[in-house]
């Protein structure tokens, strides 16, 4: 089992990027994704400036996967989608069934990335034939309704789980974030920049409830699933996915590596460095910010 960086959700300064990605080179993940999966209007780095990082990273020995958009909405978005197809440097993780035909046209191996929401056997089989090598499952998905999938998924269909990070529940062609500020989203003068981990939002009575990212909307709470490594060999889960944050990134990294390494006072590292208060209910078939509930059941 390996560590895998996610791509990055947030819009962060240009200079932040590429100090994160430099950073990143020296952390014990095996593979890297890049590039813009949330919003078409964060164009501090554009597809050459991730091309370019992503040479950089591969030539410090990283495997690097460019990730597509998950939203379509425009000929330039689906001009740059058929670019990153169409490079042929890397591979790609399709986030949306417009990416999977062109990549499957193109007769090119891809990564099925977890907002295809593939909850069956079925679906699974489908996108091994055109060219999936290796799959994320929902969210939201539980170990148990994974297991009773890999019970017949492919043989050589490797499983990548997101595994921690404040959870991606849901998109919309509307900007919360825009909205938050009344700005209209062709408008929203980029205030995602001012929230390098999202803006909370919370309940009426001052309990953290989601995060608003521009058209995603987040969990309040980090998912962790670092005490959880031993479900997840025993299901053959081939890596672990980590979804970047501002500030720790690296510890995360090392703390999840010395976990899999067997250090069992890993996961303590973690308590006072996550961006909001841990969950882990989806993984355990429960409420999705619930955290080590059935520990004390």
């Amino acid at each position: 089992m390996n560590l895998s960086l996610g791509p990055l959700l947030y819009y962060w300064s240009r200079d932040d990027v590429l100090a994160f990605y430099d950073e990143a080179k020296r952390w014990p993940v095996a593979r890297v994704y890049l590039g813009e999966s949330v919003c078409s209007r964060r164009h501090l780095l554009r597809l050459p400036d991730w091309l370019e990082l992503a040479e950089h990273l591969a030539a410090a020995g990283k495997e690097v996967v460019l990730s597509s958009q998950t939203l379509i909405e425009s000929e330039s978005d689906l001009k740059t989608l058929r670019r990153i197809v169409g490079d042929g440097r890397f591979r790609v993780e399709a986030n949306e069934w417009g990416a999977v035909r062109l990549l499957s046209e193109a007769g090119v191996p891809f990564v099925a990335g977890p907002t295809l929401n593939v909850y069956n056997p079925e679906t699974l089989d489908v996108l091994a034939g055109l060219g999936a090598t290796r799959w994320l499952p929902p969210v939201e998905m539980s170990r148990d309704a994974l297991a009773s999938l890999l019970q017949r998924a492919p043989a050589s269909m490797e499983t990548e789980v997101f595994a921690y990070g404040k959870l991606p529940l849901a998109y919309s062609a509307r900007c919360f974030t825009a909205r938050h500020y009344n700005l209209p989203k062709d408008d929203c003068q980029f205030r995602c920049l001012d929230h390098p981990d999202g803006l909370p939002l919370s309940t009426r009575e001052g309990e953290p409830f989601l995060t608003l990212n521009g058209i995603q909307t987040q969990s309040a709470g980090v998912y962790n699933l670092i005490g959880e490594l031993p479900a997840l060999r025993k299901l053959g889960i081939a890596s672990l996915r980590l979804s970047p944050q501002s500030r720790h990134m690296g510890r995360v990294a090392e703390a999840f590596q010395a976990a899999l390494a067997g250090d069992t006072r890993a996961a303590d590292t973690l308590t006072h460095i996550l961006p909001g208060p841990p969950v882990d209910g989806y993984w355990h078939g429960r409420a999705g910010l619930e955290y080590g509930m059935e520990r004390s059941c």
